[in-house]
């Protein structure tokens, strides 16, 4: 039977496809290069337009589960960008550049509209130094570099509260924090980022005080109850910190970005949501479901050390400066989620939102006990402060000199110790404090 040439190829092409398919699945590296990107050639990469704000606001980095091999990159438009992507290679080699589409969503909220970009970048080398920049069509930003994780040693910077009527009261404590700590690996801000969860104006001086540390390095967001606040001060859900933070995954759908859990070194870090009595009306389970996943989270790390990061703090203060009489003991999310940091075995509880520095010691079991977690209230990096406030509760070991005012702090960890230092801005020692295993 004489074959015609149409005939070849229709019977050539499932042949063709299955072999494609099986590359995929069966040789060394083909997945891993499909799941990078698209690769293109340096010279087809190399000229472009720069972009402008309008075309690239607010690059940033977001913590992912495994820094060593993965980066979110997000940025944001005021226009809609097809294809918007992220390119990226490896530092000073010949190599080719990548390219990763990322989303183009139209985010409205304050009676604006922003689009929101992310892409996630996997199968990265550990320990590497890379190069990427965003844009679309013929537009890109410069090159910005990053590292992936490797080792257990490393640094982050700890940031309390910094919502401010005045953002440059921030800028004054985050700006020199970064320039004393530019070998941090990542920065954690604790809650309550901005004052109005609503307002895009303080989104906007958030983003453009953490500017040059953020292209460089991972933020780790929480989220506090003023991000749950609309422009007349009350409650709905954090719409905004929803959509201009892409978070690690492995949490019931429903919950996605609220809370989550990362890997750094030896190290195994869950974020909390403790917000809710302010999402009662939409999640009236938060906290049960919550602990559900909190359990199973816990159960799964091989990691040596556990770190819990929560913005609303665990103990309750009496008041010094306010008439109404309120006595010392534990807050709500204290007697909720302290027993099930004894339970799973937790070093470190980080907290927040009282705009106050205190270390507290290891509690466990409501009281002083060496066998529990250490418990430090972080503090406060804006110009909404608390001077005295509160009275000293019976657990505090330490608190920072009163008047209260701003503070940031680093934590190391190495691989028998995790050190935790706080800092004056104009980089003064209050207090250094360290666990060992």
């Amino acid at each position: 039977m004489k074959l015609t040439r149409k005939k070849i190829i229709l019977t050539a092409l499932p042949l063709v496809a299955a072999a494609l398919i099986g590359a995929y699945f069966f040789i060394p590296g083909s997945k891993a290069v499909a799941r990078q990107g698209i690769q293109v050639t340096k010279a087809a990469a190399a000229h472009y337009d720069l972009t402008s704000d309008v075309d690239a606001s607010h690059v940033r980095q977001i913590i992912t589960r495994d820094s060593m091999t993965s980066r979110t990159i997000m940025w944001q438009s005021d226009f809609s960008e097809e294809p918007a992507l992220v390119e990226y290679r490896v530092k000073g080699s010949d190599g080719d550049v990548f390219q990763q589409q990322a989303t183009n969503e139209a985010f409205n909220d304050d009676d604006t509209t922003t689009y929101v970009h992310s892409a996630l970048l996997q199968d990265l080398t550990p320990g590497t130094t890379y190069e990427y920049r965003v844009g679309y069509g013929e537009k890109r930003t410069e090159w910005q570099e990053f590292q992936t994780a490797r080792g257990n040693d490393f640094k982050a910077l700890i940031f309390p509260d910094s919502q401010s009527s005045d953002y440059s009261y921030w800028a004054a404590t985050a700006q020199p924090a970064w320039q004393r700590n530019n070998d941090a690996q990542f920065f954690i801000n604790m809650g309550d980022l901005v004052d109005n969860g609503q307002d895009h104006y303080q989104w906007n001086a958030w983003f453009d005080v953490v500017g040059p540390m953020i292209r460089r390095i991972p933020v780790v967001p929480l989220m506090g109850n003023h991000e749950t606040y609309n422009r007349d001060w009350k409650v709905r859900m954090p719409e905004a910190y929803l959509h201009l933070f892409s978070l690690p995954g492995g949490v019931p759908k429903s919950y996605q970005n609220q809370f989550y859990s990362f890997d750094y070194g030896d190290v195994h870090f869950v974020v909390l949501n403790t917000q809710a009595s302010e999402l009662a009306d939409w999640q009236p389970q938060l906290n049960e479901d919550q602990a559900a996943w909190f359990r199973q989270d816990m159960a799964k790390t091989t990691k040596k050390w556990k770190v819990v990061i929560m913005h609303k703090d665990p103990l309750q203060y009496g008041f010094a400066s306010r008439p109404q009489p309120r006595e010392e003991g534990f807050s709500q999310e204290g007697t909720f989620w302290m027993p099930l940091f004894d339970e799973t075995g937790v070093d470190v509880v980080l907290s927040a939102h009282l705009h106050t520095y205190r270390d507290r010691g290891h509690i466990r079991n409501f009281q002083r006990d060496p066998s529990g977690p250490l418990y430090i209230i972080t503090g406060v990096a804006g110009n909404v402060q608390y001077p005295g406030l509160w009275k000293q509760h019976s657990l505090d070991e330490y608190v920072a000199p009163q008047p209260e005012t701003d503070n940031y702090m680093t934590m190391e960890s190495t691989e028998n110790q995790l050190t935790f230092q706080s800092f004056l801005p104009d980089g003064t020692l209050l207090e250094r404090t360290a666990v060992e295993k």
